[in-house]
This record gives structure tokens, sequence and C-alpha cells, in this order.
């Protein structure tokens, strides 16, 4: 099986971060001790000029198994910016940064005690805990999590021992699955494991790579998924406490209606970026830089007038295709 080789192959960091002499080598019994990412930095500037693409642009990077839906959700996201820009002009940027409410909030000492709502500062407290727990391997209840993901994934198949070979079909960048959530911790099993849950189907095909022109070294499907969980975080900015933009401000308010939004958005996140994965004929030297035009496209579509929740998001409808 193709994914098989690229399981066993492991990038060296320094070319993360963009250097042309890339190379790999065979992993033995260490793996990542971060996300795939390195030192992930990430261009606000990235989102506005997504927003801005082409028709032509996404129609020139169509492959065989790419998602219509992906596509429909850019346009409608290029479109929704084009007429904020013609009736807001200069107003609507300066808004997206800086809403009236962020400034109150700034005022009480950095916190959004004046604008969020007691419900929303419940859900988000809640929702930072949960990002602030470590990944503890020796901890029985993360072990059980750990292999209740695996029966999840391989219903019919013999659960494997903690540390065991058979863990890198699951894309564990070596036999024991613990040392790779350094940088995602606990909530990035437990993403993976609603993503099992609520989602299967999108599952099973994101695990199996069963859609598309795969490439000759595709991404290990468990280390991408601490990945986007750690690279939703930082979008979220949900340790720093305080909103910056209006997606984030929109993002406390699906929270307040509906505890599950992070991990919705989540899935909505590892759909998206497989698609563009397949869209840009990727392969895995180029994993940051689809990981952050996924992250620009999905602020785009926080930002639509029409979006009330995660499942209002055009590139909501690939999980439930």
């Amino acid at each position: 099986m193709m994914a098989s080789k690229t399981l066993r192959r492991r990038l060296h960091h320094g070319d993360v971060d963009g250097r042309k002499n890339e190379h790999m080598d065979s992993i033995g019994s260490d793996s990542l001790s971060e996300p795939l990412l390195g030192n992930y930095s990430y261009d606000e500037s990235l989102s506005e000029k997504y927003s801005h693409r082409s028709q032509q642009d996404f129609l020139d990077e169509e492959k065989e198994g790419f998602h219509w839906t992906f596509l429909f959700s850019q346009l409608i996201a290029q479109w929704a910016q084009w007429i904020a820009n013609i009736v807001l002009g200069s107003r609507s940027i300066l808004e997206r940064f800086f809403p009236p409410s962020f400034s109150q909030g700034r005022q009480n000492n950095g916190k959004l005690l004046n604008f969020l709502s007691p419900l929303q500062e419940e859900k988000l407290r809640n929702l930072k805990n949960r990002a602030q727990v470590p990944f503890d391997g020796s901890r029985g209840d993360h072990q059980e999590a750990l292999i209740h993901l695996w029966r999840l994934a391989y219903p019919n198949r013999e659960i494997p021992a903690l540390k065991s070979e058979l863990w890198k079909e699951m894309g564990w960048q070596g036999t024991d699955p613990s040392t790779d959530f350094r940088g995602g911790g606990f909530i990035s099993l437990e993403n993976l494991l609603f993503f099992a849950k609520n989602y299967p189907d999108s599952f099973q095909i994101l695990l199996h790579k069963g859609v598309g022109n795969r490439a000759e070294w595709e991404y290990p499907f468990a280390v991408a998924g601490i990945n986007i969980s750690f690279m939703l975080v930082q979008m979220l900015d949900l340790q720093a406490g305080m909103a910056t933009s209006k997606f984030q401000t929109r993002f406390l308010e699906f929270l307040a209606e509906d505890e599950n939004t992070f991990d919705d958005l989540y899935c909505v996140a590892f759909r998206l970026m497989d698609a563009q994965w397949l869209a840009k004929g990727a392969s895995y030297m180029e994993f940051n830089e689809v990981l952050k035009s996924t992250r620009a496209q999905l602020e785009v579509e926080l930002t639509l007038d029409s979006v009330s929740s995660v499942k209002d998001l055009p590139a909501y409808t690939m999980l439930t295709r």
C-alpha cells in the first residue's frame, strides 16, 4: 500500500522552513517531538490574498478526485469578500481586525468581559482548559482513548500493544504514538475520536486515502490530525483569551450555541486540508503550505454573513457527502 511507504519516512525539520535541500530518512524507534509544522508561523495576509484568487486559478488546480464542493466554497468566499469591499470599503478592513467591541475588551485589562456573555466565557474557559491538557501515556484514561481510536479506525482488527509497529499504519511516526503528541496535547486525540465517531465515512476516507490521485509521499494521517489541532488553537488564539479578528469573534458566537464547535471545525479543517492537498497535487514536503492555505480558507469562511454555525460553512458539505 502506497501510504505505508509514507509512514516509514520522516521529514527533516530544517526542510520545513523552505530549504530546497529536501531529504528524508528512515524512522527507527524515534519519532517527532513536535508537529510536522516545526516552528509554525503564519502570514495573516494569506487569508486576504486567498479570498481574492480567481475562479480560473482554482480550475487550473483541479485534479482527479478534487471535491467540487471545495471549489464552490472558494467561490462563495471570494464573492462575499468582493461585495464587502464594495459596500464597506476600507471600513470593512478596519472592522475585521478592530471591531468596536474589541477596544472595549482591551480597556478591561485585556479581558473580553465587556462583550462576552457569561455563557461564552464559560465555554471558552472549558475549551482553553481542554487545550492545556498534555497527553500522558502513563495515564489509564489516555491509554484507553488511544485504544478506542484504534477500535474506531479498524473495527475488525486486533488491538495492538501500546508500542507496536502497527501504529504506523494509522500515521503515527513511530511505534509509540504517545511520543507524537507534543504541541497537540490530549485535545488532538479527542479531536480524532470526535471525527471518527461523528463523521465515520469521511474519517475512513482520509485514513485510507480513499479519494483522488494520491501523491507518492502522502501525509501521515494521525500526525496530520495533531497538526490540524495545533493550527486551530493558534488560529483562534485560545491561550490569549482575547479575540483580535472577526473570525475569532464569530467562533466565540458559535461556541456559545454549541460546545462541539471546535471539534466540528476540526473535522471541516481536516477534510478541507485533504481537498486542498489533492487540488494542489501536493506531496509530503508541501504539507505546511497546504495547512497554511487551509487556515486562510477557514478564516474567510468564518466571516461570511450567511454563516451562523460551523455547519453552515461551505466547506462543511464535504463532511456529509
